[in-house]
């Protein structure tokens, strides 16, 4: 069993900033690539940021020069370093990460979410 749990999200005024986390746990040999997902309401799920196991990354147009993604590869875990927040990242958030089993299964997990909400 693998679980992705996510935190970190709430309620920030435009221009501040949030640090979001996911944990990965359960029966893990590696993971692969991690990243970042975002829904904002009425709209589809669209790519935030991404991190390969050698830390080269890739940030939504949107994102880029705001949001800053990190991996801790020992305690497999992803933090999404979200600065200069406006109305428009309101959205859930969701880990995404290419995991690895003990037993040689490779398959994509998500996690459920947290909700960032960005207001004045």
């Amino acid at each position: 069993q693998v679980q992705l749990v996510e935190s970190g999200g709430g309620l920030v005024r435009p221009g501040g900033s949030l640090r979001l986390s996911c944990a990965a746990t359960g029966s893990i040999f590696t993971i692969y690539d991690m990243g970042w997902y975002r829904q904002a309401p009425g709209k589809q799920r669209e790519l935030v940021a991404t991190i390969t196991s050698g830390g080269s990354t890739n940030y939504a147009d949107s994102v880029k020069g705001r949001f800053t993604i990190s991996r801790n590869i020992a305690e497999n875990t992803v933090d999404l370093q979200m600065n200069s927040l406006n109305l428009e990242d309101t959205a859930v958030y969701y880990c995404n990460e290419d995991i690895v089993r003990w037993y040689g299964r490779q398959e994509w997990f998500w996690g459920k979410g947290t909700k960032v909400t960005v207001s004045s």
